[in-house]
């Protein structure tokens, strides 16, 4: 299994919220289980969630994940 972070390269002005993207490609010799697993654990502990599916004609699977981008601001206070 593969798993391709993506950034989304959309402009934040024309969207309300910039996503990330991970793409996870499943060969054909893997189990179903095994990518669902995987999906899983990447939904509960990374906070991702299903936007595609595609099975391709030789068996291989490939899912798009999607999550809120996270903007963190500097809490320092400069004098």
């Amino acid at each position: 299994m593969r798993d391709t972070p993506i950034i989304s390269s959309v402009d934040s002005l024309t969207r309300r919220h910039s996503w990330e993207h991970l793409v996870i490609t499943v060969a054909p010799s893997e189990s179903l289980a095994q990518a669902r697993q995987r999906l899983v654990e990447h939904a509960e502990y990374g906070h991702w969630e299903l936007q595609r599916t595609l099975l391709y004609r030789g068996g291989t699977r490939r899912f798009w994940l999607r999550r809120k981008a996270i903007k963190v601001e500097s809490t320092l206070i400069t004098i």
